[in-house]
């Protein structure tokens, strides 16, 4: 068939799921995908930032998921690398190779050894009272210590108060949290740190964010693990981990290079087998017509341009895609997506030289993440890129850290300018000892916008945006802001890889996309 002749689907917005949308099509139809994307870059949230020969992961992605599906489909694009024999040898090749690294980064090439996942140890903690506690919480020794004899007292009578005298119905975060964890453990390890993620009391926020989260976690559920794992500390059962929590895993894979790695090597083979990828092509509206869309028009370099298809994919904001609606949706639709809500990002990259905690021997600690829970610092979460991947850093000698902070764009956090967030920044983990001013060798700020998809506000009648875009045949919503869903990067995939499916086996209904992480069984066992 004259690809003049096949048909086309148009994708907006090259993250996770539109360009997994892209690379089923054509590895499953006969479809050409084209797609839109707003900025210069792939990857969306997944990708990753590069400065000055280090690289940034915003927020943070451990490539591990329940469903076999999603992990065959990352190993298909970049094999498990074989572990190497000691850490000498890692040094060795580390030195040979960091100038090939920065070479090879902007488009990796296949027959290297950097387009591979190494296989990484997960280690998150809290961090609480200047000290560190284990994430997800357990009844350790240490951690009993840590929270003294009163505090630990407190939260075994909360715990049984609530086992046995359960909130009925959740009716939000609060109360969800509350019956898994109790009021004591709440207050003392999730309130603080959930109210600076979303900037509002958990008591105003949906109980389906803890659903969709932490649906699996529970004290009964870690301390069981925390028995398993010590009992069979010496035995592994390999990467797959199906038995355990996500939240309680050990290992996980990741791209050498970063997440960016991974979907500039899936951009690559897109193009390569016929799709076609349009950078700064922001959308500006979709014209509907007998029940379907016509054509997505885009303002590339100031130019209006249409794009016609058969099919249309959309990763926008859902609040940007129903004010962009030609003609416009019912009022109640239109009402309803200008009021959803968003939570924006604001990730400090920092350099230094060494760390003021430290382990016991001296070394860098293990974490990948770490969440501080800390009351008098607005920082929520920091992430030590050596720990992701020691690729991630230029020079190994150093420490590379990624400073996480949650606000709503155009507050003031997130007016300030780049100069004044970095000596905050620092200024923070001064404050609570995790560094010391005089180690800092350098820093960048990165701020991005519609980072989390809102559980408040007009999100109760979404119901109604969705029976309103459903009606549209050839439209399908994926991805997290696509629906806005706060889907995990598995998740953001298997809503794209079912909407192919979907449209492969000509079934109509699109009940299934929009059931993937809302039933707890469905990325994990099918």
């Amino acid at each position: 068939m004259d690809s003049d002749k096949k048909k086309k689907a148009i994708i907006v917005g090259a993250g996770p799921a539109g360009l997994t949308a892209a690379l089923e099509l054509l590895r499953y139809t006969d479809i050409i995908p084209i797609v839109l994307e707003a900025e210069n870059e792939i990857g969306g949230i997944s990708k990753t930032v590069k400065y000055k020969g280090n690289r940034m992961d915003i927020g943070g992605h451990r490539f591990f998921s329940k469903s076999e599906t999603v992990m065959n489909w990352w190993l298909d694009i970049f094999p498990i690398e074989k572990q190497m024999e000691s850490e000498a040898q890692f040094k060795i090749q580390y030195q040979n190779k960091s100038t090939s690294i920065s070479q090879t980064a902007e488009s990796p090439d296949p027959n290297t050894t950097d387009v591979v996942m190494l296989v990484r140890n997960r280690l998150s903690r809290i961090f609480y009272l200047r000290k560190f506690f284990p994430y997800p919480i357990n009844l350790s020794v240490s951690t009993l210590k840590n929270l003294g004899i009163s505090r630990t007292m407190r939260i075994g009578f909360s715990y049984i108060k609530v086992r046995l005298f359960p909130i009925k119905e959740e009716k939000s975060l609060e109360d969800f949290l509350i019956n898994r964890f109790g009021m004591e453990l709440y207050k003392t390890f999730f309130r603080d740190y959930t109210e600076k993620v979303w900037g509002l009391p958990c008591s105003q926020i949906s109980a389906e964010w803890g659903a969709q989260r932490i649906k699996g976690v529970s004290i009964s559920k870690a301390i069981k693990h925390a028995l398993k794992s010590t009992i069979k500390k010496n035995k592994s059962d390999g990467i797959s981990q199906k038995n355990t929590e996500t939240s309680l895993i050990e290992k996980f894979l990741y791209p050498k290079l970063g997440p960016g790695q991974l979907w500039e090597e899936v951009a690559r083979q897109i193009e390569e087998k016929g799709g076609i990828i349009l950078k700064n092509h922001p959308v500006a509206g979709m014209q509907i017509k007998n029940n379907k869309i016509a054509f997505v028009t885009t303002t590339a370099g100031g130019t209006l341009q249409q794009h016609e298809g058969d099919y249309f994919f959309s990763t926008m904001p859902v609040k940007e895609l129903i004010a962009g609606l030609h003609p416009p949706p019912p009022e109640n639709v239109r009402e309803i997506a200008s009021n959803l809500q968003y939570r924006d990002f604001i990730t400090v990259g920092l350099l230094v030289k060494k760390l003021a905690v430290q382990n016991v021997d001296g070394s860098l600690i293990k974490d990948n993440w770490i969440y501080i829970q800390e009351s008098d610092v607005k920082i929520g979460r920091l992430q030590v890129f050596n720990n992701w991947s020691p690729y991630m850093v230029a020079d190994s000698g150093n420490v590379w850290l990624g400073l996480e902070y949650f606000c709503n764009e155009g507050d003031d956090l997130w007016n300030l300018s780049d100069k004044q967030f970095l000596d905050f920044a620092i200024s923070e983990l001064c404050k609570i000892n995790i560094i010391e001013s005089e180690d800092v060798l350098d820093g960048t700020v990165v701020r991005v916008p519609k980072t989390y998809p809102a559980y408040f506000g007009a999100y109760e009648r979404f119901g109604e945006i969705r029976e309103f875009t459903d009606t549209i045949e050839n439209l399908f919503l994926v991805g997290r802001n696509g629906m806005h869903k706060y889907n995990n990067q598995d998740h953001s995939m298997l809503t794209a890889i079912t909407a192919v499916q979907n449209i492969k086996n000509e079934i109509v209904s699109k009940d299934n996309i929009w059931k993937i992480n809302t039933e707890m069984e469905y990325h994990e066992e099918k």
